[in-house]
């Protein structure tokens, strides 16, 4: 069906309500904005469903989500795996709500019980809601950090993180197949209720969620001792972080935690935000102010969805605050636990240190000085809770740490999913330890750049929206794909990765081999000198992603690399 029939079915079936139909009225005329909305139904990922809220297949709205329930759905019946239940968890955003409950009343309409949540939870607390109650499956409705227009629909399996190879195409299959919007099923909530489909949880998996986050620490007598000593700025970003991390904290005995009070409460506009995502410097401004009128030590903002953790930290030779990326951040709580634990001999014997291709090689010398395995995984979280199940289920290794570059970590085994709460509360122990020792945060991860050298790593994006934005983002990557350079500047390149075609080529010797990961459409250079770039589409935007990291001697030099490569991806590659 082209966009314009599309359109036409939406505005004169019975089955789309009047609300949706006034929309669509207003846009008639609008030929480009139609086409937008029809041109496609919003797919239904590897992770779920993520877009623009508003009327129309290519977009965020009941019906849309209604229909992912739908296949989902079928698919758990097709398991068999129905009388276990579905956990379902929401955000703060616009339409949230009432997309966790048209989510859980199609689930009820096909016999499979909901548990939703009473209110807002952050991303992380689903995985481990599901897995504490033993649900085949969760869902979370949320857009994470995108601008407020956007939402979106995530699907978790059993073992808490999301659905991963060969579930996940066999659920888009079941989606795809549902049809027609009509065919999806709903029922009443008060019958739902009344049946026993529908049961809301809260306060129980908050209270259990956050005892296992408290396992985790290794020196409580530290916190204790010096408590009272460190000042902590926090900021929720209007989002679902605000209760868990504030209730942590506290817990533990921070004496000193100033939440930004223009960001605390949950806001779906983002009134005080241009872009909620702790990548975003700009984001900061408000933390960064209370931060330099309270003297804190450090600054700490969690994403809507609170997975994503974002840092600064006051230098102590300068005095100003500095900022730490996702890898700086990630690999600051990854060498304070490895290390502590080590010293404890606590460390396991056959640990595993899990990152993702585009995230920081600082972690492979860690890794290397304490005798863990380092793994590599795809772009995506749930690609570093697979290796968890496979620890358990295989008896292999034992996970000690995993991050992501995109802000993302997971210390313990919870949850299967990154988890910016348990992070605050990590690097707020590490920050007590630096304190104690007469150091701040950014003192610390000088200290690990001397010792294992100074990694830095980019990223440059490109938005490329709409019908043909998709098709510029496809044709970069073919061009790409098919003539892959062989230097960026002065740095050849050693080895060209294809992990869409599953190949691997040694440029000296022209030897191909496998990459031997997960078929993705990822484009890979290995370079000289510890150099690296890396050119992916992303999976939640309209955008086309660029990675590239260097070694320096010092942060000067690593930057002034980093800069050239930058400069020679850019000019090559897009």
């Amino acid at each position: 069906m082209d966009y314009m029939k599309a359109y036409e079915y939406w505005l004169s079936d019975p089955y789309f309500d009047a609300e949706t139909k006034k929309e669509l009225e207003g846009i008639r005329g609008n030929e480009k904005e139609i086409e937008d909305r029809f041109y496609k139904d919003l797919e239904f990922g590897t992770g779920g469903l993520r877009g623009i809220i508003g009327a129309g297949s290519n977009r965020m709205n009941v019906y849309t989500v209604r229909r992912a329930s739908q296949g989902l759905a079928n698919f758990i019946l097709k398991e068999g795996t129905q009388a276990k239940g579905v956990a379902i968890a929401y955000d703060c955003r616009f339409m949230s709500p009432e997309f966790a409950d048209v989510a859980a009343l199609c689930l009820a309409a096909n016999g499979i019980k909901a548990y939703v949540f009473d209110s807002l939870r952050p991303t992380p607390e689903l995985s481990f809601a599901l897995r504490t109650l033993g649900c085949t499956a969760g869902i979370v409705v949320t857009a994470s950090h995108n601008p407020p227009e956007y939402n979106g629909y995530k699907v978790y399996w059993e073992d808490g993180a999301q659905v991963a190879a060969p579930r996940d195409k066999a659920i888009i299959d079941e989606v795809n197949a549902v049809g027609d919007y009509s065919n999806a099923k709903t029922m009443d909530l008060e019958e739902a209720k009344a049946k026993g489909l529908y049961e809301v949880i809260g306060k129980e998996i908050d209270d259990k969620y956050i005892a296992e986050l408290k396992k985790l620490i290794i020196h409580p007598e530290i916190i204790e001792e010096m408590a009272n000593d460190i000042k902590i700025v926090y900021t929720p970003f209007h989002g679902t972080g605000n209760v868990p991390v504030q209730r942590i904290l506290k817990e533990l005995g921070f004496k000193h935690v100033y939440v930004v009070p223009e960001q605390e409460e949950p806001d779906p506009k983002f009134t005080t935000l241009d872009y909620p995502n702790p990548e975003d410097p700009k984001a900061f401004e408000y933390a960064l102010r209370l931060a330099k009128e309270k003297g804190a030590d450090i600054v700490m903002a969690t994403d809507p969805d609170a997975d994503r953790l974002g840092v600064y930290s006051i230098d102590s030779k300068t005095g100003e605050y500095q900022c730490f990326t996702g890898n700086m951040s990630g690999m600051l709580i990854a060498e304070y636990r490895i290390r502590e634990l080590a010293a404890m001999g606590k460390l396991p014997k056959n640990g595993a240190f899990v990152k993702t291709i585009v995230t920081t090689n600082l972690a492979d010398p860690v890794a290397e000085d304490y005798g863990l395995k380092l793994i590599e995984v795809l772009t995506g979280f749930k690609y570093i809770g697979e290796q968890i199940k496979l620890f358990e289920q295989n008896k292999t290794n034992e996970y000690v740490f995993g991050f992501e570059e995109s802000y993302g970590c997971l210390v313990g085994t919870h949850a299967r999913d990154k988890d910016a709460v348990v992070a605050v509360m990590c690097l707020a122990e590490t920050a007590a330890y630096a304190k104690k020792h007469g150091k701040t945060l950014w003192d610390e991860m000088i200290r690990i750049y001397d010792k294992y050298g100074y990694y830095k790593e980019g990223i440059h994006t490109v938005t490329l929206k709409g019908v043909d934005g998709a098709e510029q983002i496809k044709n970069i990557m073919e061009k790409i794909r098919n003539n892959p350079p062989k230097e960026f500047g002065d740095l050849k390149v050693k080895e060209f990765r294809d992990y869409d075609a599953d190949t691997t080529l040694n440029i000296a010797t022209g030897e191909k081999g496998k990459t031997g990961l997960p078929k993705s459409n990822v484009l890979y250079f290995d370079l000289e000198n510890n150099s690296w770039c890396c050119v992916r589409p992303s999976g939640t935007e309209p955008k086309i992603k660029f990675y590239m990291g260097v070694k320096g001697s010092s942060l000067e030099d690593a930057e002034k690399k980093l800069e050239a490569l930058k400069k020679d991806v850019i000019d090559r590659l897009s």
